[in-house]
């Protein structure tokens, strides 16, 4: 509907404010610090206690998180000035940016609020349930923004993009709303409470404190790198096709990488509040061995067959082949982080499992460092223009990643590196092949019916299926033990009740 434009600028940037504090306040600090202590309660103390801690944290968020909400509507057009100063170079452009903000921030406490309930149902095994909750945003998001903007919105003056906004805090009601059932199930009702002196609720307050410092620096990066791409040469698109990208980054991060993360939490959990290291190291390792299987792939995927892959979703109406172009060069370049990327998701909350928030927050302050030299000699490169910003993501999640595994190696006397590496490096040799693999169907697609809408369709329809044949083939024949770990996970219930086949294939 907005292709690559103004319009769509603002309200990536417009979404992007809300964001940036959700990853302080929600799924990033206030998961990492609520899930192990919650947990410890649920495995140490009677189920009250937990349930007296879970409404303490919930009342909290209303308070803290509301009060956010309140002053970065208020002080909006400030925020903007300082991540997207470029903007005002385009008449309009700025202050629609600013109405998106103000629009979009209530879906923080939202989003907070789903987080800690996540978190809980987490903390309990369950895992389908909060794991559909962002596509509950998503449907809801988008159903209600094209109702608002397109059927409601011209008989009451809403834009289409400023239903989109709204779209996007209904999108967070339906997100926290799917979850609550399960939690009623499992034995948990939020009543309004204040303690503001509960050990449990100060403990993760403590271990919040380290955490939202680290978490502010990565919305530093992200602030410094939305600076940049607002005063690129093209005076509308890069933001848009930067947003484009990382959505498709997020989309093997948000099933692999986020997902093995919540399912590792609760357990390497209980290993630290049992004090067993052992068992601590042998998920924490089983699991950084999953996100190699899963992850390498996928980024060598994005990374080849990013032009297709956007065209076949994106390419339509506003959206033209040149905004594929741009937003192809920016996924191959996003891709490369992939893997850091997911297994930082692994190994950050790992360090607040041990109680340690502090090593993280250093890390993280650390990168800064990293992604401001790379964005400024990526952006100063002849031709690299808003794929630099993108591959400056990159460098700073690969950095994240061997500094965590380095120090949290240090911290329980090995992860089992060899193994690790060994995963690695046959995983990697085995995506090599399916690269070359899609690499030649590609070409031989584009060759023979160029780079039309439905040459891409037909590239993805055949590069997609050989690309998993040569992948697991090559995952076989190479001895990749994680591989029917990884299949289970993906395939789930096919797999578990086809037990014949797997021992037929597994032999072949």
């Amino acid at each position: 509907m907005f292709g690559a434009s103004a319009v769509f600028d603002a309200f990536r940037i417009g979404f992007t404010v809300p964001n940036l504090t959700r990853d302080l306040f929600a799924e990033g600090a206030l998961s990492a610090a609520f899930v192990p202590i919650f947990t410890q309660y649920l495995a140490t103390k009677p189920r009250e206690e937990a349930r007296l801690l879970a409404n303490l944290v919930a009342s909290a968020l209303i308070v803290i998180v509301g009060s956010v909400c309140v002053l970065g509507i208020i002080f909006s057009p400030y925020i903007l000035e300082l991540i997207a100063p470029g903007f005002k170079s385009t008449p309009g452009k700025f202050e629609l940016a600013v109405s998106m903000t103000r629009i979009m921030f209530p879906f923080l406490l939202l989003v907070a609020l789903s987080a800690e309930v996540m978190g809980i149902l987490n903390a309990c095994n369950q895992f389908g349930v909060p794991a559909l909750a962002s596509t509950f945003f998503n449907i809801g998001s988008v159903v209600a923004g094209l109702i608002l903007g397109k059927v409601i919105g011209p008989a009451v003056g809403i834009s289409p993009i400023h239903g989109m906004a709204y779209g996007v805090v209904f999108g967070g009601a339906m997100q926290l709303l799917w979850q609550m059932p399960s939690l009623h199930r499992a034995g948990f009702r939020f009543r309004l409470q204040f303690d503001w002196s509960h050990p449990g609720l100060r403990h993760i307050f403590r271990l919040m404190g380290p955490a939202i410092l680290g978490n502010a620096a990565v919305q530093i990066n992200v602030t410094i790198n939305n600076n940049f791409a607002s005063r690129l040469p093209d005076p509308d698109g890069p933001v848009s096709w930067l947003g484009y990208a990382f959505r498709f980054m997020q989309l093997p991060l948000g099933i692999f990488g986020v997902a093995i993360a919540s399912a590792t939490l609760p357990s390497i959990s209980r290993s630290a509040a049992a004090n067993n290291v052992d068992e601590f190291r042998s998920t924490l390792s089983r699991s950084i061995g999953l996100v190699f299987v899963l992850t390498i792939p996928s980024a060598v995927g994005l990374a080849i067959l990013g032009d297709s892959i956007v065209a076949a979703v994106y390419q339509f109406g506003a959206f033209t082949a040149f905004d594929t172009q741009q937003t192809g060069r920016a996924l191959a370049c996003y891709a490369i982080g992939l893997v850091g990327y997911s297994a930082a998701k692994v190994l950050n909350p790992a360090f607040y499992a041990l109680h340690d928030a502090r090593t993280p927050m250093i890390i993280s302050f650390c990168s800064i460092a990293v992604n401001f030299v790379t964005v400024m000699t990526m952006t100063r490169v002849a031709g690299f223009g808003h794929a630099g910003l993108a591959l400056s993501t990159s460098a700073v999640a690969m950095f994240s990643c061997v500094a965590l595994f380095l120090v949290m190696r240090k911290r329980i006397g090995g992860i089992y590196g060899r193994n690790l590496w060994r995963t690695f490096c046959l995983v990697s040799v085995a995506s090599a092949l399916m690269g070359l693999a899609i690499w030649t169907t590609n070409y031989l697609v584009t060759v023979q019916l160029g780079t039309s809408k439905l040459a891409r369709l037909i590239d993805l329809a055949i590069s997609i299926p050989v690309g998993i044949l040569v992948l697991y083939g090559a995952c076989r024949m190479l001895g990749v033990t994680e591989l029917d770990t990884a299949l289970n996970g993906v395939l789930g219930p096919v797999y578990r009740r086809l037990p014949w086949l797997r021992a037929r294939i597994s032999k072949q």
